[in-house]
């Protein structure tokens, strides 16, 4: 259901039983899935792609150019998800050449004033609280909690589960099932509430709380702490997935609290 008070370019593609409130603007080369709702004053722009029964809430910029002084205009995307709430006045910028789209997964909410930049990649069941804001190129994964008001510097990587403290600034890797606050940002234990919550059982807990008494309580550096668990530790998607993040990590991981 379209207002007359809005307007929707001939060539986006709109599903059916869209809902789109007054004074929306919708470019050419948009998608929006069946069960979305656009609310007031929205701006949708050329490579959004959005998923089923989204909500994307009044003055919300979908798919805008990257602030980024390297782009060119060359063609890229903004992919939303199924699911997806995007409250009121978030901008989401669509990707660049680097890698050629911005990507919020299924069932996440982001909420009001974040703004997410150019190629990062948001996975799913993410919640970002009020105003943060998320550098071009960043990756947080699925289940991840962002405070309000964080900041996260470029090409930083956030792992699943991370319960994120409020006004954080974020300039190194955060690993998985970790809770991590204080300035600077510092490892603050596990998130042992959210992944009780996510049918974590006690042993999958305790298993993750070893392995990071290994590498942030033992005296050794990542490198000596990463072999000392693979050595000692038995293997199991928690623990390889952890070693997989340390190695994998351009920007080193955040520190231990000292």
């Amino acid at each position: 259901m379209k207002q007359p008070l809005a307007y929707v370019h001939p060539a986006a593609k709109i599903a059916n039983n869209v809902v789109i409130d007054p004074f929306v603007t919708i470019d050419q080369n948009v998608e929006i899935g069946e069960g979305t709702r656009i609310g007031s004053n929205v701006t949708i722009l050329e490579g959004a792609r959005i998923g089923k029964n989204c909500t994307i809430c009044s003055g919300a910029v979908i798919s805008g150019i990257p602030q980024d002084l390297k782009f060119r205009g060359e063609d890229s995307v903004a992919i939303i998800g199924d699911n997806t709430t995007i409250r009121e006045c978030v901008t989401v910028n669509r990707g660049t050449a680097s890698k050629g789209k911005t990507v919020i997964g299924n069932n996440c909410l982001i909420m009001a004033y974040c703004h997410v930049a150019h190629d990062c990649v948001i996975g799913d069941n993410v919640i970002m609280s009020n105003a943060t804001q998320v550098a071009g190129e960043v990756v947080i994964d699925n289940y991840a909690v962002i405070g309000g008001g964080a900041l996260i510097h470029q090409f930083s990587h956030i792992g699943q589960h991370v319960m994120l403290q409020g006004g954080a600034l974020v300039n190194k890797d955060v690993p998985p099932y970790v809770k991590a606050g204080r300035n600077p940002l510092s490892y603050a234990g596990i998130n042992s509430i959210g992944l009780r919550r996510r049918n974590f059982s006690n042993e999958q807990i305790r298993e993750i709380q070893e392995i990071f008494r290994y590498l942030y309580l033992s005296g050794l550096n990542n490198s000596d702490a990463i072999e000392r668990i693979e050595a000692e530790l038995p293997a199991s998607k928690e623990r390889d997935e952890i070693i997989l993040f340390v190695r994998n990590s351009k920007r080193g991981i955040i520190r231990g609290y000292v």
